[in-house]
């Protein structure tokens, strides 16, 4: 467990997080003037993949959009008559 001041976890954000990711501290304390007021941990590898991959597979769209669209095509693109 690893504790400091609000000011010091601002400065090393980045540094607590990575801390946390790499398991060198299982939680961070965040004090204000010298009382506990907040706990920062990582959240469980399962719940991330959750809450991030929630639509995979679920979603399917064509390689190239303009496909079968020659209006669309021509928008984007111009027209080929020229």
């Amino acid at each position: 467990m690893c504790q400091m001041n609000v000011l010091e976890a601002k400065t090393n954000f980045s540094k607590l997080l990575m801390l946390l990711e790499n398991k060198e501290e299982n939680e961070v304390i965040i004090c204000k003037n010298n009382k506990p007021v907040a706990r920062m941990t990582l959240i469980p590898q399962t719940d991330r993949a959750k809450a991030l991959g929630i639509a995979a597979g679920k979603l399917k769209y064509p390689i190239n959009i303009f496909d079968g669209d020659e209006e669309i095509a021509e928008m984007f693109y111009g027209s080929e008559d020229i």
